[in-house]
């Protein structure tokens, strides 16, 4: 008897294995059955019918919230601050005094510059009075007209100095945090506080170019803020710019949302929803759509020669995406029906069997 190496026999066993594998056989010497396509059994699917729905176009973007009117307070002089009167965060109304500078020569001036007027007006008077009775010549009218009258301009000019040392609030709003305070030397362009009106926001953000067409003013959007999850915010389209970036292919678009309770603030992130063209257009669910190489495609159930439908794989052209549903421009018919459950399991004219989605689930 010959001994046989034990490697010498796990290549004969290794080589047998592949012999059988190439000719079909069982290990055991029977063939094995063929599985070609066609003995592929059913595959279970939910198919739902094609039908027209309400759609729109919806554009989601992200904005930036922008004070209706925003500035930060500055002086026009340079004098030293007497009296602030704000906190920081203070409501101001349009008008209110916020900061006094000091004004003692200006208080005198104009204490002189009011006596200088009445002089000169009772003077003007008198001499008003004489020539009615031609007691003068009209020049000394004149000449006591032109001083009255220079008088009064040195008076309101000094009143209008007054104000400058008064510095108030040019418009309702809020006030942001005070950067001065009694006996600082403020100097022209030296910031005091910001003043933000925020009883209206104007929402700015980008949409692409393709949605121009159907951008106007008096459109309706919602706004949504991370800082308030359970809150929307309305908003009415103001403008659309008049220009398309040239690198981004946005248009700059802005909104003004009414804001009375002060809950949006400026520079706050906000995301835009915004919906157009209702219409009624042929529609399938979103899981039904298989995308391909930048190409969308559905399933179609179609009747085989026998009795087992077959599910047909066909190209579409799709348009708007709504709520879980996707616009079907050209590639079906109304009444068709295309496979929504089961997408993943079946092949382009795999048999298939139909069932509703309770029983599929089940």
């Amino acid at each position: 008897m010959i001994s046989i190496p034990p490697n010498v026999a796990f290549l004969r066993l290794a080589m047998c294995g592949l012999v059988l594998g190439l000719v079909g056989c069982e290990p055991g010497g029977t063939a094995a059955t063929p599985r070609g396509p066609g003995k592929r059994p059913p595959t279970a699917v939910v198919a739902e019918a094609v039908l027209p729905r309400p759609m729109r176009d919806t554009i989601e973007a992200i904005g930036t919230a922008v004070a209706n009117e925003s500035l930060t307070l500055t002086s026009k002089v340079t004098d030293t601050v007497t009296a602030v009167r704000f906190d920081d965060g203070d409501f101001a109304d349009a008008g209110a005094v916020l900061v006094e500078l000091a004004n003692e020569e200006e208080s005198a001036l104009l204490e002189e510059a009011e006596a200088t007027v009445n002089d000169t007006r009772l003077q003007l008077e008198r001499l008003e009075d004489l020539f009615k009775r031609r007691a003068v010549p009209v020049s000394d009218v004149d000449v006591a007209r032109a001083r009255a009258n220079e008088a009064k301009a040195r008076f309101e000019s000094i009143v209008a100095r007054l104000n400058d040392r008064l510095i108030r609030a040019p418009f309702a709003g809020v006030l942001g945090f005070r950067q001065v305070s009694p006996g600082t030397l403020l100097a022209p362009g030296t910031a005091i506080c910001t003043l933000d009106d925020i009883e209206r926001i104007k929402l700015d953000f980008a949409v692409p170019e393709v949605y121009l067409a159907i951008l106007e003013p008096g459109m309706t959007l919602t706004a949504s803020s991370a800082a308030y999850p359970d809150l929307f915010f309305e908003a009415d389209v103001e403008t659309v710019g008049s220009r398309i970036d040239a690198v981004s292919r946005t248009a700059q678009v802005r909104a003004i949302i009414d804001n009375p309770k002060r809950r949006l603030r400026p520079g706050m992130l906000l995301t835009v929803l915004l919906e157009a063209r209702e219409r009624v257009s042929l529609a399938v669910p979103e899981v039904a759509v298989v995308q391909r190489s930048g190409s969308a495609f559905v399933y179609v159930v179609t009747d085989s020669d026998g009795d087992t439908p077959v599910a047909a794989l066909r190209q579409i052209r799709t348009g708007a995406r709504f709520k879980g549903w996707v616009e079907v421009l050209e590639g079906l018919s109304d009444q068709e029906r295309v496979i929504t459950d089961g997408v993943i399991k079946v092949r382009d004219g795999s048999p298939i069997r139909l069932l509703d989605r309770a029983t599929l689930t089940g």
